[in-house]
């Protein structure tokens, strides 16, 4: 059962991919009710890409498919939270694990 979320103007939401074991966030995503209700049936994302205007399993073209363990949503229904097992050597489209591999440094640091 999908809960009341909230979808912008597109009917899209964003989904935050995030490792189950290691806790690393791997990719940030869009979902619609459809792409979500797919997720939820195969037990593998499936996202609605913004710029090819359609449907996509991640790993339908790599291989490196993401088993769906858990699905949270946030306080204000806007946003998805999906904890998964990443089969294969990566999640983004780079070949790199994680899409968030590239850091601003900061005054701070």
């Amino acid at each position: 059962m999908i809960p009341e979320l909230k979808y912008d103007d597109k009917g899209l939401i964003p989904a935050i991919i995030q490792d189950v074991n290691s806790n690393e966030v791997l990719m940030m995503a869009y979902m619609n009710k459809t792409s979500l209700e797919k997720t939820m049936e195969t037990g593998k994302t499936h996202f609605w890409s913004r710029s090819r205007q359609k449907y996509w399993m991640k790993g339908e073209t790599s291989g490196n498919v993401q088993l769906v363990k858990e699905i949270y949503y946030d306080c204000d229904g806007d946003t998805l939270l999906i904890r998964v097992e990443q089969v294969g050597s990566g999640a983004c489209h780079t070949g790199n694990r994680t899409c968030f591999y590239r850091k601003i440094e900061t005054a701070g640091k």
